[in-house]
């Protein structure tokens, strides 16, 4: 679940008329911080990129799908529908 700051942090980005890749890297932040040994936390970078990536599409930032050679089809159509989940 997106933290509520990072969520505010990318609206002011979206706002302020930055890139949606900018306002989705506040979501990567979020998930880069814990990284480390004997922190429950991401194995590795890439992997904390994703996540934060799928919680910036969740929280209704306009990023785009991953390319062809990252993902399985199935999980490029369901990360193409950038809607906010309710509450």
């Amino acid at each position: 679940m997106p933290r509520k700051a990072a969520e505010r942090r990318a609206q002011e980005d979206l706002r302020a008329g930055k890139a949606p890749t900018t306002a989705a890297g506040e979501f990567v932040r979020e998930e880069l911080k814990p990284v480390g040994p004997g922190k429950q936390s991401p194995r590795s970078p890439r992997q904390a990129i994703a996540i934060g990536l799928n919680e910036a599409r969740r929280a209704g930032v306009p990023v785009a799908p991953p390319k062809q050679s990252r993902a399985k089809a199935k999980g490029r159509a369901g990360a193409g529908h950038s809607r906010k989940r309710a509450a």
